[in-house]
């Protein structure tokens, strides 16, 4: 029997979004196609709870790759979003009935990317497809130091932009012309919310999470001073869902600039000295926490990497590089790689150059 090569396996890739669903089809390491489905907010206002849009967007993704021409039936694998399970190791996960009934009924958030393995699992039991997730949200390698909060009861928990962050750091790895394994990094990530990590030798040892620490960003708060906080809570003026609504999604640039859009405030910020130093304040905290985790690497660093959407403006790149520079070499990769990182960690298993773990519970093993 003839040796498949590595464009014979043909990979469909699933990353759902609050309003979108992103999907693509690798051939090999070839992004062939890829589609990004947009759903409205009257189609989505009809659903009660984010599980119920299942139907509506799986019909819709079988719908895409039919009209582009492939046979769903053809696929070697489905990658899916990893959604939010407890802790785990970084890696590829085969979705088992174990994963899909934590993300349906015990996962702590209702998180789009909850959605990804669940639809991918229907899709591939319908045509006989294997199912993998790779590096969720949830990727836990922190050190036992990094976990305490100074309160007993509050443990530090590792939620960060994993997959993107873990891709990046193998881009850059190639670039210095070393294993990931082999390097000690700090990789920020500039979205809707930031990460900042450390990794040594290969581990995501610290990161702040980003929905509660580190710096704030178009729409969060990041971490806050805790009486002040506190002094909101038992205000009278703020519910507890209207409370978190000012420190996820109200915070950050929409409370001092009145948009989340960083675009739109690169543009208020040249004409408009406030808004600049808002923009400068961020790039501030951003850098601080970069040195706080040149510090949990002891000072060895190998590389700093910027990356995200907010990575693509040069000026507030160059903004923060101007703090770090002299820690590491800086690396800048604008944008984000969860499409690629989900197809090319999964065709590594398909492969045979990696093994995939199997999700049993809160514990699990190496397939």
């Amino acid at each position: 029997m003839q040796k498949k090569k590595v464009y014979d396996f043909k990979i469909l890739v699933i990353n759902p979004g609050s309003t979108s669903t992103k999907i693509a089809v690798f051939e090999g390491e070839k992004k062939a196609f890829s589609k990004n489905i947009l759903h409205s907010s009257e189609q989505l206002s009809s659903f009660d709870r984010l599980l119920d849009q299942k139907e509506f967007r799986k019909e819709q993704i079988l719908q895409e790759i039919l009209n582009a021409g492939y046979e769903i039936e053809k696929f070697s694998a489905i990658a899916a979003r990893g959604g939010i399970l407890p802790p785990l190791e970084s890696g590829v996960y085969e979705v088992s009935e174990e994963m899909i009934e934590y993300l349906k009924f015990k996962s702590p958030v209702e998180h789009p990317s909850n959605l990804a393995a669940v639809i991918g699992d229907e899709i591939g039991k319908m045509y006989g497809i294997p199912v993998y997730i790779v590096d969720p949200i949830s990727v836990d390698e922190m050190v036992p130091e990094a976990r305490f909060s100074g309160i007993k009861d509050i443990e530090r928990r590792s939620l960060a932009h994993a997959l993107n962050i873990k891709r990046v750091c193998r881009k850059v790895s190639e670039e210095i012309g070393k294993a990931y394994s082999e390097l000690n990094m700090v990789v920020v990530h500039l979205g809707g919310g930031i990460s900042v990590t450390a990794h040594l030798k290969g581990r995501m040892i610290d990161v702040n999470n980003a929905s509660d620490e580190g710096p704030f960003s178009p729409e969060r708060t990041g971490g806050l001073p805790t009486g002040d906080v506190v002094r909101m809570a038992f205000s009278g003026k703020y519910t507890k869902t209207q409370l978190k609504r000012e420190f996820m999604g109200r915070g950050g640039l929409t409370a001092y600039v009145g948009t989340n859009d960083f675009r739109t405030a690169l543009k208020k910020a040249s004409q408009d000295k406030e808004v600049k130093l808002v923009l400068d304040a961020m790039a501030y905290q951003v850098a601080k926490e970069i040195g706080g985790m040149c510090a949990v690497l002891k000072g060895d660093v190998d590389a700093i990497a910027i990356t995200g959407g907010m990575a693509h403006s040069m000026e507030f790149v160059e903004n923060i590089k101007s703090y770090v520079y002299k820690f590491a070499p800086v690396f800048v990769v604008p944008g984000e790689f969860e499409m690629e990182g989900l197809a090319l960690s999964t065709l590594q298993v398909l492969l045979g150059f990696e093994k995939s773990r199997k999700w049993r519970g809160e514990n699990y093993e190496q397939a």
